[in-house]
């Protein structure tokens, strides 16, 4: 399938203005008729400004600014809600500063012709990241086999965030009644649409550590993600999940 104007990527951003423009053009130079939705947290450094001035030259560039640092699982309901009142056929995640390359969103739309989510992994076919410390990729991995033992989650990337969703996926989960913040926030939407028996597949992808910009990863997400777990499960078990 092409990549048209029935698909659209979702960038959360916080200070990217080093890498938004750039990520941008990338997009509209691969797939013209692409839209794209950024969802920024009032970035200091002027992300929004960056975005704004892009919206003069490309087409289809899309701008919600908020507040302030509201976390990335609020960003992107935001951004799924606001897909769902336009007539947006698939829905991608995607972060700003080219970890994801753009290259891929036709392997994932591809594979989301017979699938509910596609999700753009790190562990399947074996290790696939470039630049990460030995600490972090152990932290990482070790989350995935942690996950998977608990939620019964029959996926290796529990926690990436490079994913393409049907619509009627979307439609399906009640983003409501989504209580993950952080990054234990993917972890929640694959948790939701496995329990609700929907088709999960993961399409191997290279996974690069940024080059510009800051990285947001903290060790109190990590501590987040393991109590999300924890209430997933819990949640399930007593029927409260959707």
């Amino acid at each position: 399938m092409q990549v048209n104007d029935k698909c659209l990527v979702i960038i959360p951003t916080y200070n990217e203005k080093m890498n938004v423009e750039k990520m941008l053009g990338s997009l509209k130079e691969l797939y013209p008729d692409i839209s794209i939705l950024i969802i920024d947290d009032n970035s200091p450094d002027g992300t929004a400004q960056v975005v704004e001035k892009c919206q003069s030259k490309l087409s289809n560039i899309h701008l919600i600014k908020r507040e302030g640092k509201l976390g990335l699982g609020t960003a992107y309901i935001t951004g799924f809600k606001w897909a769902l009142q336009k007539d947006y056929q698939f829905i991608f995640e995607m972060d700003c500063d080219f970890s994801h390359d753009p290259k891929d969103i036709r392997r994932l739309l591809e594979a989301a012709q017979e699938n509910d989510l596609v999700i753009g992994s790190r562990y399947i076919d074996g290790i696939r990241i470039i630049n990460w410390p030995f600490h972090r990729l152990l932290l990482s991995y070790g989350a995935s086999i942690y996950t998977r033992f608990i939620t019964g989650l029959k996926i290796l990337d529990v926690t990436g965030g490079f994913k393409c969703f049907k619509r009627s996926t979307l439609e399906a989960i009640n983003l409501d009644r989504i209580f993950s913040n952080g990054y234990s926030f993917q972890v929640e939407l694959n948790y939701k649409v496995w329990s609700l028996g929907l088709k999960l597949k993961e399409v191997p992808i290279i996974f690069t550590e940024r080059r510009d910009g800051q990285s947001k990863m903290s060790g109190g997400i990590f501590k987040e993600a393991v109590w999300a777990v924890i209430m997933l499960r819990i949640r399930k078990t007593f029927n409260l999940l959707n």
